[in-house]
């Protein structure tokens, strides 16, 4: 059977203060709506229904995907009404599960088992059983079954006891959904159309409501501030860190490292405090990240280590390399086995080649560096004349004294050497020597500047 998922995110997220749609407000650097959608694909939905309201222009521009179809909400008058936007859309002989672009947090799991409650001339329900269950609807059973839900404000003192709460997600035949939203009323405290009220309409017409459970509470759980969102991020973090944990890696402090993508690791990675990992990284086995690390789009081999307060960013990190303390590694540097660099090194678009190291205090720009180069603390590769980027090229076992200057394009052979302090503008030979330096001059009797 094919299967629809409406979302529901129209609500402008007042208490946010932010002229922002709530729904796109961020979790993990990726807005709560997208990690719903995420996950309505993830269970293979057939078609996605995005129903939206407030701040639509902003919603359209931000969220894009062929599988979306926008569906407008024009007024809030509560989350039935907002599900009945999308009716016109659904079929008959379809399920159609309800989300919520305001809840970022439930598993992909906790879906699949609602699905597979689901049977036959039934509806499924997710619910939540909460020690505080203040603001939540109640579930309200005669015996084993489910024969509605009642509301906060609607509801009586013994009901108000019921600690077995609606999440609101939700999952029911398509025809079937339609005819009861088609029948629901405003009659109540919010005059608003509950989508809550169809567990009773279920119920009358002999339905069986089946009910499916979250591993944790967070799961369900919404945000209508920025208190709330910043409890949701710290929650998708610890998530985040276990699954990390349990894949083999050993953080030093789980309450202090930022997933802000897909992060796979091998065995044995050692991950510092205050880490930041964005986009799809990938750390392999023996892999050592020191404190304060941000590594963006980045893979990072075997036995590698990236020393604290490196920006590692779309490179490729190989074998037994390192890099840093305070390295940065700007896109499209690749370092090859065995090769480093220290200290304030800077590389973009070039390529290290195998046991090369630059140890400290050095720009590497558009260059390509030979096996076990030497370059000494101060090089810089003058690759932009203001106007094109050239290449420097350097042969294999080179030496780069310190303090030089390669003023690209240039090349410098295999096993040749260039003196500290020279500027190289012209391709050095082979095993060849190259010097440019002023001539030094040592005045006898000058006398230094005195404070006027």
């Amino acid at each position: 059977m094919s299967l629809s998922v409406v979302i529901l995110a129209a609500g402008k997220g007042t208490r946010m203060r932010s002229n922002l749609p709530k729904v796109l407000h961020p979790v993990a650097h990726q807005s709560m709506v997208e990690h719903v959608i995420d996950s309505a694909r993830a269970v293979d939905a057939d078609n996605i229904y995005l129903v939206y309201g407030f701040g639509g222009d902003v919603l359209k521009a931000r969220i894009q995907g062929d599988d979306l179809t926008f569906v407008e909400q024009a007024e809030q008058l509560g989350t039935g009404h907002a599900v009945d936007m999308a009716s016109p859309f659904l079929t008959d002989d379809e399920d159609v599960l309800v989300l919520y672009g305001d809840v970022p947090l439930t598993k992909v799991s906790t879906i699949e088992k609602l699905i597979q409650a689901k049977q036959e001339n039934s509806m499924a329900l997710l619910t939540v059983h909460l020690a505080n269950p203040t603001g939540y609807g109640r579930i309200v059973r005669l015996g084993d079954d489910v024969v509605g839900i009642v509301e906060q404000k609607d509801a009586t003192a013994e009901q108000l006891a019921i600690t077995e709460c609606n999440t609101g997600i939700l999952l029911a035949n398509g025809g079937d959904l339609k005819r009861w939203l088609s029948n629901l009323s405003s009659d109540n405290a919010q005059g608003e159309y509950y989508l809550t009220d169809i567990i009773a309409m279920a119920h009358s017409d002999g339905q069986t409501i089946h009910t499916a459970h979250p591993d944790t509470e967070v799961e369900v759980e919404g945000a209508n501030n920025r208190v709330q969102l910043a409890n949701l991020e710290r929650a998708y973090q610890l998530r985040k860190a276990e699954e990390l944990m349990i894949a083999g890696a050993s953080l030093r402090d789980p309450s202090r490292i930022d997933i802000r993508g897909n992060l796979t690791v091998g065995n044995e990675v050692q991950i510092d405090v205050n880490c930041i990992f964005e986009g799809n990284v990938s750390l392999a086995d023996n892999v050592k990240v020191g404190a304060n690390c941000i590594i963006i789009n980045s893979q990072i081999g075997e036995g590698a280590e990236i020393k604290p307060n490196s920006i590692i960013e779309n490179a490729t990190i190989g074998e037994l390399c390192s890099a840093g303390p305070f390295a940065r590694i700007r896109p499209g540097t690749v370092m090859k086995t065995n090769s480093h660099v220290g200290n304030f090194v800077e590389m973009k678009n070039t390529i290290m080649d195998e046991g090369a190291k630059a140890g400290h205090l050095t720009y590497l720009g558009d260059a390509e560096i030979g096996k076990k180069v030497n370059i000494g603390a101060g090089t810089i590769t003058c690759n932009y004349d203001g106007v094109n980027k050239s290449k420097t090229i350097i042969g294999d076992g080179a030496f780069i004294g310190s303090n030089a200057s390669l003023v690209a394009p240039v090349t410098i052979g295999k096993m040749a050497t260039t003196g500290a302090g020279s500027t190289i503008a012209k391709d050095v030979e082979d095993e060849t020597l190259a010097v440019s330096r002023a001539k030094q001059r040592n005045i006898n009797g000058w006398a230094r500047p005195t404070k006027k």
